[in-house]
């Protein structure tokens, strides 16, 4: 049985979602935020004390961006992972890896100097400079996009990394820097069954 260990609306959410496009059984634990703090013995789960964690045939992984990867390609074959030989390949990972490195990174800075802090030791104008940087960084990803989706003319698990990100935005305050072409391809996105399952499945286990 696949295992995870997640935080609701966290990064982690890729791995929520990318388990419930692939339709597989798994076990979901969604734990306070932030769990190294909240959750005793997160760091045996994880020595960082950071999620994502999932649990698979012994195996751990924690990076959002590669589980739906590993899922995909562990579980296939399915679409929403794309082959090395397929024309879309390249972008395929290469958006993969910019949902979090790219994307996510300044986002995550935003709310260390906005949001997480006490008000007295926040840092307006760190977090201004980095939500600005991720602005920049997501028009880029948009140029870079070729129709619809991320790559190979069809929804794969780079849209997953790449669509958390916005969604993320979404809801910590950034929706200025989400482009109308952008916020149409999340609407895409968000309008999938998976999505909404992954949605209900943390509020559901969240009780």
């Amino acid at each position: 049985m696949i295992t995870l260990y997640h935080c609701r609306d966290a990064r982690s959410f890729r791995a929520l979602w990318a388990l419930e496009e692939l339709e597989l059984a798994y076990e979901l634990h969604v734990l306070p935020f932030p769990p190294r703090a909240r959750h005793e013995g997160m760091k045996e789960l994880n020595p960082l004390g950071t999620i994502p964690v999932l649990f698979d045939e012994g195996h751990r992984l924690t990076e959002s961006s590669a589980i739906p990867h590993y899922l995909a390609t562990k579980y296939g074959p399915t679409p929403l992972a794309v082959a090395p030989d397929e024309p879309g390949y390249a972008d395929y990972l290469n958006f993969l890896v910019m949902g979090e490195a790219t994307l996510t990174f300044p986002q995550t800075i935003h709310l260390r100097y906005a949001v997480f802090p006490p008000p007295e030791a926040r840092r307006p104008e760190i977090a201004r400079d980095y939500a600005e940087w991720f602005g920049s960084r997501l028009r880029n990803a948009e140029t870079m996009m070729d129709g619809e989706y991320a790559a190979a003319g069809r929804f794969t698990m780079a849209d997953v990394s790449l669509g958390y990100a916005i969604k993320l935005a979404l809801s910590i305050g950034l929706a200025e820097f989400v482009t109308p072409a952008m916020q149409a391809y999340f609407d895409r996105l968000a309008a999938r069954p998976a999505y909404a399952s992954a949605m209900a499945a943390q509020l559901r286990e969240a009780r």
